[in-house]
């Protein structure tokens, strides 16, 4: 990794007072949670159907058992814990640099590290909810549940609060994603493919001084970056 880069790096943090970050899986492929389009990811493994039809909202509805198997068996990692890039992101918040986080993971990884602002464009493994009397339900309750999670109020079927593949976003947290976005001087995006929309287009709403763009493989928005790292996220903020 370039030592001139990651000076430039750490000079426009320090020149900057309104650092919104942008992340993606990448983010937390440190922590031991595997992404979805490197060679090692869901997307490059063998399954009876694709992994976007096994997330979807019709598969839930119409294989509900198959769905939590998949859901339980790769897409939970309770024991995984925030890597330097979740810990430096919270520690840049303490000292009022970074003003948001917006994430398209549903790890919690962000919030655990002790970052307070963190729009979940894509919701989070963390809340669950009995589809019929709405009851929360935590992770833990989900794991240990045998097949589908039930409500042990109403036996109702449990859905985890995730954004499922022909679910909409959330529409309060793209408003206030646009609003920190839009008043941003640094723009950091790191860890994501920048191909799922709607969540890559919110970048088009950065107007400020320094884009940056940390991400082992090439993106759409290398060439609009005004610092470009190609690398482990973890390992760069290591170093600021």
């Amino acid at each position: 990794m370039d030592s001139e880069v990651i000076e430039k790096f750490k000079n426009a943090v320090d020149d900057s007072n309104y650092i919104v970050f942008f992340g993606g899986a990448g983010v937390s492929t440190e922590s031991g949670i595997p992404d979805f389009r490197s060679t090692d990811g869901l997307y490059n493994q063998k399954y009876k159907y694709p992994p976007e039809t096994m997330v979807s909202h019709t598969f839930y509805v119409q294989r509900t058992e198959e769905f939590f198997e998949f859901y339980k068996d790769k897409m939970l990692f309770p024991d995984a814990e925030p890597n330097a890039a979740h810990k430096k992101l919270a520690e840049l918040e303490k000292e009022g640099k970074l003003k948001a986080i917006v994430t398209q993971n549903i790890d919690g990884l962000h919030q655990k590290a002790g970052s307070k602002e963190v729009l979940e464009l894509h919701g989070s493994v963390h809340r669950n909810y009995c589809t019929k009397c709405h009851k929360f339900f935590d992770l833990d309750y989900v794991i240990k549940s045998d097949g589908v999670p039930k409500c042990d109020d109403c036996g109702g079927i449990i859905k985890p609060d995730v954004v499922l593949y022909e679910e909409g976003l959330d529409s309060s947290i793209i408003a206030r994603t646009i609003d920190h976005i839009s008043h941003a001087d640094m723009l950091i995006i790191g860890g994501t493919s920048l191909v799922v929309y709607p969540a890559a287009g919110l970048i088009d709403y950065f107007k400020g001084k320094y884009l940056v763009v940390i991400n082992m493989a090439p993106t759409p928005r290398d060439k609009n970056a005004d610092i470009l790292i190609n690398g482990k996220i973890g390992e760069v903020f290591s170093r600021l």
